[in-house]
């Protein structure tokens, strides 16, 4: 049996923004708290979005690059004490996914980790959930039409929250608003969305439409992302970007791999604050070499849709990794052998390891890492 689930409302293209009021009106939102971070604030984003609200609303800016326990509690006790009946993420991966743990706290109560994935949490996660609008600021993270969310809680792990109730009620997916984006945020988010595509398409579950649209986001990420990072002004490659991630995310449901579940235990190392794009990043050329012992015909068809020499994907990868400035490795973002027992534990335990077509042993999870220290 396959669960195959398209339910949320897009609105996409430029100057689409412009469409938010009427999505406020439509689900009953009155007085939206806004989740957003200073970066987003700082580039003047913020402000393009709250000058469509009918009134004055609620802001939320400290959000961590890695969504936590305590900053959505401390959001949730915003949105209480301003009688809020639903949120407005903007920005990336971290403000969307922190909206959708406000959305479930504010109206659930209890501890977070009980609704957690892994803690069988999946069936306490209720239609009362808060609407969220959701309005991307990079081309990368597809949160904005994936049920789930990942949040570090107080005792370290980062754990997935999922549920179709916490899709957000409609993406508001602008290109104008990722124009100016910073080359190194460019490129981390669109890889990031990049390594949705392949391991959506290479998970072991069943939904060909899942499959269909992975290997076209994939495509249109691959001829894009080089101009986008090179001309950050091009609304054409940067409207391709947004499509190609918006179609990552909207495969989710299909289940991620063994870059995600290294990039998640990997998150969860707060001392360090990694970027989750750049570690799925890191990680892509070796996982897809190691991918191809379990589906060759897969990585196949990947490099034939990319146009990719047969068994040339991960250096490929590894030469797009250069071109775009991504680091070299692990160490030089502060990853040290120490990390390397907690790194293995957390993604044999995460939720994206059971989607992998290979599914790895910790020996080779230690390798993975090994190999991109350098």
């Amino acid at each position: 049996m396959s669960l195959i689930t398209y339910l949320t409302e897009i609105e996409f293209g430029a100057g689409s923004i412009s469409e938010l009021g009427k999505y406020l009106d439509r689900f009953g939102v009155q007085r939206p708290l806004v989740i957003s971070d200073h970066g987003i604030k700082a580039a003047g984003l913020l402000d393009k979005v709250v000058r469509q609200l009918k009134a004055e609303a609620p802001v939320f800016l400290d959000v961590p690059t890695n969504p936590t326990e305590a900053a959505t509690v401390a959001a949730v006790e915003v949105y209480v004490a301003n009688n809020c009946d639903g949120l407005v993420a903007i920005g990336g991966g971290s403000p969307i996914d922190l909206a959708k743990g406000v959305a479930l706290l504010a109206t659930h109560g209890g501890s977070l980790a009980k609704y957690a994935l892994i803690e069988d949490g999946m069936q306490a996660i209720t239609g009362k959930v808060a609407p969220v609008i959701a309005i991307p600021t990079t081309a990368g993270t597809g949160a904005e039409v994936g049920r789930a969310a990942l949040i570090t809680l107080e005792d370290g792990r980062k754990l997935g929250f999922v549920s179709t109730y916490l899709i957000p009620k409609c993406a508001i997916c602008d290109p104008m608003l990722t124009l100016g984006l910073p080359q190194w945020l460019t490129a981390a988010t669109a890889l990031d969305a990049l390594s949705h595509c392949f391991e959506t398409y290479l998970s072991p579950r069943y939904n060909p439409p899942a499959e269909a649209i992975a290997l076209d986001g994939a495509a249109r990420i691959w001829n894009n992302i080089v101009t986008a990072y090179e001309d950050g002004t091009n609304l054409d490659a940067r409207t391709e970007l947004m499509m190609g991630s918006l179609q990552g995310g909207l495969t989710f449901q299909k289940g991620l791999g063994a870059i995600h579940a290294l990039s998640h235990a990997l998150g969860g190392l707060r001392e360090l604050q990694l970027h989750h794009g750049t570690l799925n990043a890191i990680f892509l050329p070796s996982v897809m070499q190691i991918n191809r012992d379990a589906v060759p015909e897969k990585i196949r068809c990947i490099e034939t849709a990319l146009k990719i020499q047969e068994g040339g994907l991960p250096t490929a990868l590894a030469d797009l990794n250069t071109q775009l400035g991504i680091p070299k490795g692990l160490r030089s973002l502060g990853v040290r052998e120490s990390h390397f027992d907690y790194i293995v534990e957390r993604a044999i335990a995460d939720h994206s390891h059971v989607t992998n077509p290979l599914q790895l042993t910790a020996d080779q999870y230690r390798q993975l890492i090994k190999e991109n220290m350098i």
